[in-house]
């Protein structure tokens, strides 16, 4: 791998261990400073609320500026409001008021990094390492999404919340040191107002049949994925075991990621993308588990399963649309792409209580694994789904940076 490839992953691996670390620092310091659900869940709405309304906006700007450059006042800004949190709990105050602010502010600097970093990672591997490049940040952001918690759980514990908040403000300032370090470029083109941008990167959508049918299908994907995740959690507490069964099962999810990113490291098929909604098609294995045959057992081996589909699904996705949509539309078409599943995945959630409490939590789980069963294999009809293979096009213009 390159250079600057090695240099974003690192940035990249220190910042998502960092993002570990607060997970566990905001729901520690909230409720021991006498917060309950209402303000933590008021603290996550925020958040996710940001990341609306940023991220269209944000790969707008991420195509416009150079990527690089987007990523290091994101990473800057992240890092001050981080630390702001920190030294809110230190003093030993509790604001809500105060709490969300910074969120929101960190929350919609991440909607302008997130854009920028995907039209910026084509540039730094041949096209022709794509795939392994993608795979590559792939095991690691899983990799931390195990590692950062309990890393985050063992400091909490021993210092206090603001030394989890302290130490994902450090991780921010080492994503932002990597990212200014980077050398490539990418071209840069006029501008036009903001409305005819966003609406040029829709086109570019509309114009690719697996590229529209991929982000319609995944958006009734993510409604049903909204509603199982909440019922998982349901049933593991109810029937598995409690807090000891979810530990188990998102380790063995963490495991199913880091296999199927492994997979997609090894095997290179022609029609990537066609293997890529295949391998989805196993993610309804993990949810039916939790109904038949109900036993942790069969809920950990189907979580490997079904999350090893989905992190191969993942890199197929990635390297595809790095493969066929020019750079300069990349973080317009990317955040398109990232909005559908900030958009349905909360409609699912607040549906699941209702679902529930009508239907039952059996036979809600059973029809949305058959959702998402449909929802891939109807990807299978579209012409450019099944038929897409790998570019063989020379790689996206990269211009050196001046020293």
């Amino acid at each position: 791998m390159t250079r600057d490839f090695r240099l974003l992953a690192t940035g990249q691996t220190l910042s998502w261990l960092g993002n570990g670390f607060q997970t566990v620092a905001l729901a520690v310091a909230v409720v021991t400073h006498g917060g309950g659900t209402r303000d933590l869940g008021l603290v996550m709405a925020s958040s996710v609320a940001t990341m609306l309304a940023g991220t269209l906006f944000g790969g707008v700007w991420a195509d416009r500026l150079q990527p690089r450059a987007v990523m290091v006042v994101s990473d800057l800004v992240r890092l001050v409001a981080t630390a702001g949190i920190a030294v809110m709990f230190a003093r030993g105050g509790y604001h809500l008021s105060l709490l969300c602010a910074l969120t929101v502010v960190s929350a919609g600097a991440g909607a302008f990094f997130t854009p920028a970093m995907s039209a910026l990672k084509p540039l730094l591997v041949p096209d022709a390492r794509r795939q392994r490049a993608n795979a590559t940040l792939s095991m690691l952001q899983t990799g931390c999404g195990i590692a950062g918690p309990a890393l985050g759980g063992l400091t909490v514990a021993a210092f206090g919340a603001p030394a989890g908040f302290a130490v994902n403000a450090v991780s921010f300032l080492a994503s932002g040191v990597a990212a200014a370090f980077l050398r490539v470029r990418a071209e840069r083109g006029s501008r036009e107002s903001m409305y005819r941008e966003l609406a040029a990167g829709w086109r570019e959508i509309r114009s690719r049949d697996w590229l529209l049918g991929g982000l319609l299908g995944a958006t009734v994907y993510h409604v049903a994925n909204g509603v199982i995740l909440v019922l998982v959690q349901f049933v593991a507490v109810k029937r598995l075991g409690g807090a000891h069964a979810i530990g188990y099962i998102s380790g063995a999810e963490g495991l199913g990621g880091l296999l199927g990113s492994a997979l997609a490291l090894r095997l290179r098929p022609r029609r990537l993308l066609r293997a890529g909604w295949l391998a989805l098609l196993l993610m309804p294995v993990w949810a039916l588990a939790y109904v038949w045959p109900g036993t942790l057992t069969a809920v950990l081996v189907g979580a490997i399963i079904g999350y090893g589909g989905l992190m191969f699904f993942d890199v197929a996705w990635e390297t595809a649309i790095q493969d066929r949509v020019p750079q300069a539309m990349l973080g317009r078409v990317t955040s398109w792409d990232y909005l559908t599943s900030f958009l349905a995945m909360p409609v699912g959630s607040a549906l699941a209580g209702p679902l529930s409490a009508r239907l039952g939590v059996d036979r809600v789980l059973v029809g949305c694994a058959f959702v998402l069963f449909a929802a891939g294999l109807s990807q299978l009809l579209i012409p450019g789904s099944r038929n897409l293979t790998r570019a063989t096009a020379p790689a996206p213009t990269a211009i050196p940076a001046p020293a």
